[in-house]
C-alpha cells in the first residue's frame, strides 16, 4: 500500500465529517433514529444509510474503474431506513464501509489516477471521467452536507446537536 500526505490528509478530512455526523446520532434508538422532524423526508437513520451506500458505490467505482453503475446507485430508498434496518445495523455498516474507503485509497497509486464515471440518466453524452482526489472530495462534501442536515433533524428531535448533546 502507498501513502502520501495528501492520501492521509483527505481520509482525515473525511473522517472528521463522518465522526461529526455520528455525534448527531448518539444515545438515540431505532425510533428516533427513523423519525422525521422536519418537512424533508430524511431521517437520522436515513442518512446513515444513505452515506454508508454512498461510500460503498464510490469506493466501488474508483475501485474497479469499469464506468459500470453500480447495483443500487439510483436507488432512492437509500435515503429512509428500510423494514428491518437497526441504527445499530446501521452505523456498523458504515463503519465497514469507512474501512474499506480508507483501504482502497492507500492501495491506489496515485490521487491522479482517471476513473471512468458510471452512466446516469443525466450524464453527458461523452463518458465522463474524475480522478481518485475529485472522488474523495465529492465523499467529503456530501458527508459534510448530511452531516449538516443530521445536525437540524437532532436539533428537531430532542434540542440536542454536535456541540449540545443531551
Amino acid at each position: 500500500m502507498t501513502t502520501s500526505p495528501e492520501k492521509t490528509e483527505l481520509c482525515q478530512a473525511l473522517a472528521e465529517q463522518r465522526e461529526l455526523l455520528l455525534i448527531t446520532v448518539r444515545g438515540l434508538d431505532d425510533t428516533q433514529a427513523a423519525r422525521r422532524t422536519t418537512v424533508s423526508g430524511l431521517t437520522l437513520g436515513g442518512i446513515v444509510r444513505h452515506l454508508a451506500q454512498g461510500e460503498e458505490t464510490w469506493t466501488q467505482i474508483m475501485v474497479k474503474r469499469d464506468g459500470e453503475l453500480p447495483g443500487g446507485m439510483l436507488d432512492m430508498e437509500q435515503y429512509r431506513m428500510g423494514e428491518g434496518d437497526t441504527l445499530a445495523g446501521l452505523l456498523e455498516r458504515y463503519a465497514v464501509a469507512a474501512r474499506a474507503t480508507e483501504e482502497a485509497v492507500a492501495a491506489l497509486p496515485d490521487l491522479d489516477i482517471r476513473v471512468p464515471l458510471p452512466r446516469t440518466p443525466w450524464s453527458p453524452p461523452e463518458p465522463e471521467y474524475w480522478s481518485a482526489r475529485r472522488i474523495l472530495l465529492h465523499m467529503i462534501r456530501e458527508t459534510a452536507q448530511h452531516a449538516g442536515h443530521a445536525d437540524i433533524i437532532r436539533e428537531a428531535l430532542d434540542g440536542a446537536n454536535t456541540t449540545a448533546q443531551r
